[in-house]
């Protein structure tokens, strides 16, 4: 698998930096090559040319659309997360989701 850019939102960033530490950690017991990045959703145009994938929090549902124009042609996958592994931080569950979705 070659190297993965992954961008997280949430609201302010807050939630969604424990989210991408749970992840990260995941990813280093898997040994895969995923860079993990948390950041607030009014970032995500400054970053969409360096990401493979945004993983959205599952409470920002709305803006997917919004996203979906930021991104315009660019080749990145729009993951909205899990209720589920987001509400409990589960880092294996969410790195789990993003390897499926980047099949």
């Amino acid at each position: 698998m070659k190297k993965m850019n992954v961008l997280l939102v949430c609201g302010s960033g807050a939630s969604s930096g424990f989210m991408a530490a749970n992840i990260r950690k995941a990813v280093s017991s898997q040994g895969l090559d995923i860079k993990i990045t948390a950041r607030g959703e009014s970032e995500i145009e400054n970053y969409i040319d360096e990401i493979d994938a945004l993983m959205v929090g599952p409470h920002l549902a709305y803006i997917l659309d919004e996203v979906e124009e930021y991104i315009g042609d660019a080749p990145v996958k729009v993951i909205l997360m899990k209720p589920e592994y987001y509400a409990t931080l589960n880092g294996e569950q969410a790195l789990t989701h993003l390897l499926e979705e980047m099949k």
